[in-house]
Parts: structure tokens; sequence; C-alpha cells
């Protein structure tokens, strides 16, 4: 076993790798950002190095900086976890050059995979079906149209170099596609360096069915079976499950040996994933399921099949980067049960999906399911990284059991003041076509409003407020009203996002509320299915009502960084049209004109960073 691992991740990744790492008897080295000087990761590594300012590309994208640490350190490893450097295969060969044990695939089969193009060529010649499309080296928005056209629509623009949902556009229409594909190239080139793109057609109903596989340097190759990732949001994963439901045992074997051709074809050593998309209108069938791209690094989603196979992942990698042969043969890996995760966002559903940041006042996770967060209560969401937070887990002996588990879970997040999608997830999972196993990429989409629920306060939240706000008057008695011939009644007036509430409360009166509250100085905080209500006391000549409509003013609804300014002050736009684009915590977004009028007055410019809340420009109707 390696004695000394450099972990080139932060985050939930870096502890996920520590706690084995540690179990193992590994000593292990963080490498960290100023912006993540307190971070968890940091303080639980036996020992940890700064590489430099908060942005990634001032740190962990800059190999050297890595290579570094690892030098002071005396680390005899490194493992880059997923994202940032992991399927870099210029810098695995710098780790390996430096005398370094890489603790993934060989930087051949991570080049022979990272471009989608190359890798679906080499996959047909492999004999592993994929997805027709449009993978040539023209890459001119002449011959892309025309492909296009050829193809058929909708259809999915796809960046060579992409993964995690960047640099990917779905295009319903010709009319739209050139619009499409410039912005898939510049984030492409943004993300990954590389604005080259293919076209593939767009399945229908599809689901993205994926094979966890493993390699070792003895020419041994396994499967772990297959994991479902259909529920999405803008290309980006939210819900995971191993086994996928529905999958009949033919299909799972078919699609299970595609996937060891895949790793086969490139001898593939340590963790891999193979994509597969499937278009399941006439349900899952094998002759319907096309190779999609190979991740060469752990995924995100690692714990369920963790879960359902009873088998250690990260450790599987180290022992393989060892040089040992895989633990286990083919027929020794089983399948028990059932396994769900939930990806825990720092974002605001309710504002259509904003990232949200800032300091961590509430944090609990419940204990009921396998919790991987990233941070913890006191600590801090930064703007400059991916907003997920945590992961929530459940296991149970069938896909039922497994749901509710992790339902209840979700409901049981208390996050404040950071906003976080745990009541949408619970919905989610509580959704009558979610529990049928009703899967595809476009589900979240197709019942979003009833995945969102409902914002205001309920009956349980504000009778939990009122008793919580009763309960912290010295004498509580006293404010009881007195009503001729019938029982005393209290009245307690309370705020809630700028709304008031006037609750009635009849004694007798539960001695404490239904649900979870804490006092915050004169807010009181009410906690229910995953959401957080912030309540504060008014006065009887209060309205409590808050000021709607929109004066005109565009503000940055995150912290971030201005990418495009569409407009002049002066210019007239009509109502939707696009007036700059911002980027903040691996996200990009255009804002729009809320109604047709003028640009008066012009505060930003491309390049610019941009404070939450700061005027970007303001808008006149110009009547």
């Amino acid at each position: 076993m390696i004695p000394s691992l450099l972990i080139a991740n932060r985050g939930e990744i870096a502890r996920r790798i520590i706690r084995t790492a540690k179990r193992l008897g590994v000593r292990t080295i963080a490498v960290y950002s100023e912006a993540d000087a307190n971070a968890p990761f940091v303080r639980e590594a036996d020992e940890a190095h700064l590489i430099g300012p908060a942005p990634a590309r001032e740190s962990y994208l800059v190999a050297d900086k890595l290579l570094e640490a690892a030098r002071r350190s005396g680390a005899a490893a490194i493992h880059p976890g997923y994202g940032f450097l992991s399927e870099n295969a210029e810098f695995a060969a710098q780790v390996i050059a430096a005398g370094l044990v890489w603790v993934g695939p060989k930087p051949a089969a991570i080049r022979a995979m990272g471009l989608k193009h190359a890798a679906k060529s080499l996959m047909a010649q492999a004999g592993v079906p994929v997805t027709p499309g449009y993978l040539g080296d023209d890459q001119s928005p002449a011959t892309l149209a025309r492909e296009a056209e050829r193809i058929g629509f909708p259809l999915l623009i796809k960046a060579v170099a992409g993964g995690g949902g960047k640099g990917m556009r779905k295009v319903e229409h010709l009319a739209e596609f050139a619009a499409a594909l410039e912005s898939c190239k510049r984030e492409a080139a943004s993300s990954f360096g590389d604005e080259r793109v293919l076209l593939e057609r767009y399945a229908s109903a599809p689901r993205h069915i994926e094979v966890q596989v493993f390699g070792d340097s003895h020419g041994n190759i396994v499967h772990l079976y297959e994991r479902d990732c259909s529920l999405q949001r803008r290309h980006q994963k939210v819900i995971e499950e191993a086994p996928a439901p529905g999958m009949p045992d033919d299909v799972r074997a078919a699609v299970c040996e595609a996937a060891l051709k895949a790793a086969r074809a490139v001898a593939y050593e340590g963790a891999g994933t193979i994509e597969f998309i499937a278009d399941t209108s006439d349900g899952l069938r094998a002759d319907r399921i096309w190779f999609m791209e190979m991740n060469t690094r752990l995924q995100v989603e690692h714990p369920v099949t963790e879960a359902v196979t009873g088998l250690d992942l990260v450790e599987w990698q180290l022992r393989v980067a060892s040089g040992e042969a895989l633990p286990r043969r083919q027929e020794d890996i089983t399948l028990t049960g059932h396994a769900i995760e939930a990806r825990l966002y720092a974002e605001n559903p309710d504002t259509g999906f904003l990232p949200s940041t800032g300091p961590l006042e509430i944090f609990h996770l419940p204990a009921s399911v396998r919790a991987d967060s990233a941070v913890e209560q006191g600590g801090e969401v930064s703007a400059y990284y991916d907003p997920m937070i945590a992961k929530l887990i459940a296991h149970g002996a069938t896909r039922q059991v497994a749901l509710l588990r992790l339902a209840e879970a979700c409901g049981q997040v208390r996050v404040w003041p950071v906003k976080t999608n745990a009541a949408f997830l619970a919905y989610t999972l509580r959704h009558e076509a979610f529990a049928a196993a009703q899967l595809d990429t476009g589900f979240i989409a197709a019942h979003l409003p009833a995945l969102l629920g409902d914002p205001a306060p309920d009956e349980r939240v504000l009778q939990a407020a009122a008793l919580a706000r009763l309960a912290a008057h010295a004498t509580p008695a006293a404010l009881q009203g007195f009503r001729l011939n019938a029982p005393p009644r209290i009245e307690v007036r309370l705020a809630c996002e700028g709304l008031a509430h006037t609750i009635p409360l009849t004694p007798p009166l539960p001695a404490t509320p239904a649900l979870p509250v804490q006092a915050e100085g004169d807010e009181t905080l009410v906690f229910s299915d995953g959401r957080a209500f912030a309540f504060t006391e008014i006065s009887a000549d209060d309205t409590g009502h808050g000021s709607g409509g929109s004066d005109g003013a565009i503000t940055a609804p995150m912290p971030g960084h201005v990418l495009s300014v569409a407009v002049q002050p002066g210019a007239r736009v009509a109502k939707g049209a696009p007036l700059l684009v911002m980027e903040a915590m691996k996200m990009e977004m255009t804002l729009a004109a809320p109604f047709a009028g003028v640009v008066a007055e012009l505060n930003t410019a491309p390049g610019a960073r941009v404070a939450e809340g700061a005027l970007l420009l303001r808008l006149e109707t110009g009547d």
C-alpha cells in the first residue's frame, strides 16, 4: 500500500478520500486555496499546504503548485478526486514523470476517452454501440448546421472535451442552432480550453444509464453493475440510484458487457464509468442503449454502488494504484438491495435555482442516512466553487424502502441562512411518477411546478412559529385574549418574507412546537420539509407587506463575473431581450429585460466582478 497520499482536490471528495486513506494507514496531505483555509478537509488531513488564491485557475488547476506541494510533503502518490485535473492526461503524465503514483488510469487511456468524438470512434471499432451523430473534424458553422439538419431535431451539441453538463445544449429547431452553437463553444472554450463540438441524436424519453468499471495492472477488468442518473437539471445530475429501476436481467447483462468491451479497448486501470444513453420510448432494450462517454475517474455518485455491492471504491483505487490485483473477481461481486443518492446544493429553487452563498449559521444533516458533506456548521459556502455541499445516500432492501428513507432525510435537513434544494429533493422523491420509476432526463422539467412546492409557510409552520414566539415572552399568559362566552384566544402577529401573518392560538397550548424551531436574536426560525422560514414579531399597525413589481433596476442575483454585456446606454430593448451574461459557481446565467424599455444606466462591463445585489443597469419604460 502506498505510504502517503496528496489529494489534489477539495470539499466533499477530499474528505471522502481522507476517511478511507486513514483507515488503511495512509498518511494524507491536503492542498487548499485561501478560500478553503478553514474548510473541514484541511483540518482532517494529516498535513495541509496552501497553493494559492481562491479562484481554481490560480490554485486547484495549477499543476506546478500541486506537484510542488507533493515534493514538499514527501507524498508518494496523488489522488485527483473528481473535477479539476482528474481527467487531465497531461497532469497525470507529469505526476508519473515526477516519480509519483497516479491514482487513476494511464494517461493514454485518459486521452483516448477524453475527447468525445475520438472516444466514440474507438468504441464503434470495439463493437460498443454508439449514438448516431456527427463526429467530424470540420467545425465550420455551415458544416455543423448541415449535419444538424441531416441528424434531425431535437439534437444535442456537446463539447468534445466536456463533462459535468458543461458545454452542452439541446436544440429543438434549426432556427435555434446558430445561437446554441455559439453559446456552447464559448462555454467549452472557457471550461476546457477547447471549443470543438460534436452533434448527436437526442433520444426520445432518454434515460442516463452508467456502468461502474474497474481495472488493474494485471489485466483484470470487472464491472460493479449499473446506476441510473436520469434525474438531471441543466444536464447536471440531481438524484442517482443503483441498480437502474426496471432493468431486465438480459439488458443488464448486455449493457455491462458493453461497458467491459469499452474498458478493455483502452486497457483500463482504476475506477471508471461508461455512460450510456437509453431510448426508453419502447422500454429498456439492449438495442436502444448507446455509448455516450467515459469518465476516467471516480464519480460523484459512487456511494450508491458502494451501498449495493458492500465495497469501498476508494480503497479499490488505492490498492490498484499500489500495484495490487482487484480485490474480487466478477463472479464474487453481487447486488444487495437498492440505494438512492440526492445531491444537496447551495441554491434557491424558488428563485430559479440561483446559487446561494455565505456563512452557515445552522447546518444539520440527518443521521438516519449516509451523509457525505463538504461543509460544517460555522463554515461558509464560497462563490468560487461548485454549489454541491453534501450528498445524502439511503440504502434499503427495496427501492421503495430506500426512497422513503431518503425523502424523509431530505425533509429533515436544516440549513440557515444559505438556501438549499432540500425541499425540492424531498418533493421529487415523493412524486408519484418518481415512485413508479417513470424516469427520463426530462423528468424535472416536466414536473417542475410540483417539485418546487409552495414556498409560503403552511398552517403547521405558522403554528410552530407562534408557539415559539409566545414561549419567548416572560409572561405568556398575559398575552392571552379574553372573549365573552368563549375560551380565551391568543393572536400572534409575525412577518415572514415581507408578509404579515396573524396566527390565532387557542388554549390549551402544546408544550412544544410540532416542528424544529430555533431562536436567533429577534428572529425565530422554523424548519419544515427541508425549508427554513424566518419570522419576526410585528406591531399591530405594521402591514408587513413587501414591495412588488420591477422598478427597472437589474441587480446581480449572485456574486460572480460578468461575461458579456449585450446593450449600451440609450439602447431600446424588448421584453425578454438578453441584457448581459454572468457566471458564478460554474453556472452561466443570462439576465433579460423584465419589460420593454430604454437602458438608462449601465454600471458594469465584461470581466467585472460584482457582488450579490449590485446594480448592473437600469431600464426605463421610455414613455
